[in-house]
């Protein structure tokens, strides 16, 4: 069974149907994935640690062992409780893929211990996973995918963290500090601890947009402007590492793509300008050029002319359409494009 609502998700993992014997929670986000599996795991049992009732088993222990996972399954509690059995997986080969979805199928019907609990926590799993496909059919078991939060999510989120240390935003603040947040849901956390330090836990401070971006500093998206900046100007090394840096900071390969097509168009509003007898400096103003980028930005426009911006859009919409649906590694389809940028660039003479 699938559960995708929010509230939905929320209810099951603080209080799981008791039908239910094993959960699948996977996704990109891998913090999101642990984040809502030891929650879970909480609600089976509050100690983790527990040697008599939690077995924690890998994807390398299942690879070199399947019959650990149906032994785990099998066991009984030996000083009461239920028993949890835990499995943490990354983007698993096709034979563990396939023999964990077994034994969920089989744990699910009741061929093991009925009272046992299987977490499962793992990466990305396709349409074509056959553990997905198990979790999602058997009515023993739940399907849990971890997506990007929507930004009414992690408004929730943000309100009743700073609300629990007594502190707070503005509204306008809120907004500002939300869609500054990274994508990535640990990193989320991090930077919303590092906000209540700032504030001084407990101290019922709530603070407005001027102090809160003395806080913030750097844009979180810097880097990835600076990337699209570097290749555009036909300089692969920085154009690289920004994206890296970008997505070390919980930028996602989409926002990398997004922001090689917001540099493109600047590019291409700036040639359009010039063209119809505008000035360089008022053409690159009315682009939203950055007045610290106006001189590099002017320098990319001589040499990207329309057709060769034409060219490229190409490129970036073919991206785009990869990091979404293809299923290959985003960041690669992401650094693949700013370095065909940055090599075209330099074969201009930038």
């Amino acid at each position: 069974m699938i559960l995708s609502r929010r509230p939905d998700v929320d209810r099951f993992l603080k209080a799981p149907d008791a039908g239910v014997r094993a959960a699948v929670i996977h996704g990109k986000d891998r913090s999101g994935v642990t984040e809502r599996a030891l929650t879970l795991c909480r609600t089976i049992t509050p100690d983790l640690n527990d040697p008599f009732n939690v077995t924690l088993l890998t994807e390398a222990d299942i690879d070199s062992d399947a019959v650990r996972l149906e032994e785990a399954l099998t066991a009984l509690s030996m000083i009461g409780g239920r028993r949890l059995v835990r499995v943490r997986m990354g983007d698993a080969k096709g034979g563990v893929d396939k023999a964990v979805a077994a034994a969920l199928s089989a744990h699910a019907e009741g061929a093991y211990n009925p009272d046992a609990m299987l977490v499962i926590e793992a990466g990305a799993l396709g349409r074509e996973s056959a553990l997905r496909k198990a979790a999602e059919k058997a009515q023993g078991a739940v399907a849990i995918a971890c997506y990007e939060d929507e930004v009414g999510d992690v408004a929730r989120m943000t309100r009743e963290a700073l609300g629990a240390d007594k502190v707070g935003l503005t509204s306008d603040a809120l907004d500002r500090f939300v869609a500054r947040l990274p994508r990535e849901r640990g990193l989320m956390r991090q930077e919303i601890e590092r906000l209540i330090l700032y504030i001084g836990p407990g101290s019922g401070r709530t603070i407005e947009v001027e102090e809160l971006d003395a806080h913030l500093g750097v844009e979180p998206d810097a880097s990835l402007s600076d990337a699209a900046l570097q290749a555009f100007g036909g300089r692969p090394g920085p154009a690289q590492a920004g994206l890296r840096r970008a997505l070390a900071e919980g930028e996602s390969a989409v926002m990398a793509v997004r922001m090689t097509s917001l540099h493109l168009g600047k590019l291409r509003r700036i040639n359009i300008l010039q063209a119809n007898g505008a000035g360089a400096k008022e053409a690159a103003k009315a682009a939203g050029v950055f007045w610290k980028q106006e001189a590099e930005m002017l320098r990319q426009a001589r040499g990207w002319r329309l057709e060769l911006l034409d060219e490229v859009q190409d490129s970036v919409n073919t991206a785009d359409v990869m990091t979404k649906t293809t299923g290959m590694p985003e960041a690669l389809i992401a650094e693949r494009l700013l370095l065909e940028i940055a090599a075209r660039a330099k074969r201009m003479g930038l």
